[in-house]
């Protein structure tokens, strides 16, 4: 079937619903002078709500999202929803971009014009691609699966039927963090045939091979995983949640708008590099247009699923073993996990590692110039591959 021709809109009753949820909020307490050292601070909250409910235009941020080629496509028995932009350039390469948690499509909407149109952004037109960037399986406007076991490797596996059977991409790029780079690691190791290569923010999945015969650790990979393991402790509680018990967090998260903008918001913050002020990197507006595509979608709940069936399915590699597409990683100084270069030797057919001066987790926002202008240099040599 072929793909069909989709348009963002919530309606009328779902905003009013909201409205009135966000003017009945019973506010929790706080310790005075704590900040966000608990969580989401309670000053901070209150202003964001307030925006909300006086100043945030969804209109305008939905015409702004409808500004974009927007279709949907049954893959596999499943609605995907995805941005579909045509480069502008003598020989624009596919290129599929995978977003992660909490972010949704939209965290693409400044990276999208640099890719498919480079000229007009100070590139060169003959760098352009097709860009492709859907939502996640259970994500804002793609359904959610109906069983259990919707994890990275299956939905690169549809990220591949959607390029190359619904799209008529023989072969294609791909690049993501996060979830994003799960998926597109997947798609290197397990559909190579179909891929020019890969292009990484994150690489986390998958798990080298550290056993027998194993080259030994390098004292930078030690202290990543000294820093892996720190971060796991004082950070981790909300992956260690929604990789355990995602339906008991689904029940305040999906009932509460204040609670999953609370719940949302603190990780821009904590994962970002903004130096503790979140509005430095993402506005208001940015922040609760996501927030509201999970609240109106109400896909908070199957969002999360997606943490326990990664864990469910964990991805280590045996001896001998990589990702052999050519691959390519922008490294970002407030990225969650910042690995060595060697680390990411041991898992992948790496071919540029590029220390960025600046950004964090959600790259594609904070540092969309410098993230386009890697993912351009690094799919230029293979454009004729």
């Amino acid at each position: 079937m072929q793909p069909e021709p989709f348009s963002v809109h919530i309606d009328d009753e779902v905003l009013e619903d909201l409205q009135n949820r966000l003017a009945a909020t019973r506010w929790p307490n706080e310790l005075p002078r704590t900040g966000w050292d608990y969580g989401s601070n309670l000053d901070y909250m209150k202003e964001l709500v307030d925006y909300w409910r006086n100043e945030f235009d969804w209109r305008a941020q939905e015409a702004l999202i409808n500004s974009f080629s927007h279709y949907k496509a049954d893959v596999e028995g499943l609605g995907i929803h995805f941005i579909h932009e045509r480069g502008n350039g003598p020989n624009p390469m596919p290129l599929v971009i995978t977003h992660g948690w909490p972010g949704t499509f939209f965290e693409m909407y400044k990276l999208i014009p640099l890719l498919t149109d480079p000229a007009s952004h100070g590139g060169d037109s003959a760098d352009s691609f097709d860009v492709v960037a859907p939502s996640l399986p259970g994500f804002g406007f793609s359904d959610y699966a109906q069983e259990r076991g919707m994890e990275v490797a299956r939905t690169a596996a549809l990220w591949e039927v959607l390029m190359t059977q619904h799209l008529g991409y023989p072969r294609f790029a791909a690049h993501g963090g996060d979830i994003g780079a799960g998926v597109t690691s997947r798609l290197g190791y397990g559909h190579a045939d179909s891929l020019f290569g890969i292009h990484l923010t994150s690489i986390t999945r998958p798990v080298p091979y550290l056993g027998d015969g194993a080259r030994e650790l390098t004292d930078a990979e030690k202290t990543h995983m000294r820093e892996r393991e720190e971060w796991q402790q004082s950070e981790g509680g909300y992956a260690h949640i929604q990789g355990t018990k995602p339906q008991k967090l689904a029940y305040g998260l999906n009932d509460s708008p204040v609670g999953l903008a609370a719940w949302i918001v603190e990780k821009y913050r904590t994962w970002s590099d903004c130096g503790g002020d979140v509005e430095k990197r993402f506005t208001k507006d940015e922040l609760l247009t996501t927030v509201t595509i999970y609240w109106a979608t109400e896909t908070i709940t199957s969002s999360t699923r997606m943490y326990k069936e990664n864990q469910r399915y964990t991805w280590t590699l045996s001896p001998d073993e990589r990702v052999e597409v050519p691959t390519g990683v922008a490294a970002f100084p407030a990225e969650i996990s910042r690995p060595p270069r060697e680390w990411g030797e041991r898992s992948y057919n790496l071919q540029s590692w590029t220390p960025m001066p600046s950004g964090g987790h959600f790259a594609a926002l904070e540092e969309p110039q410098i993230l386009a202008e890697d993912i351009r240099q690094f799919f230029r040599p293979l454009r004729n591959s």
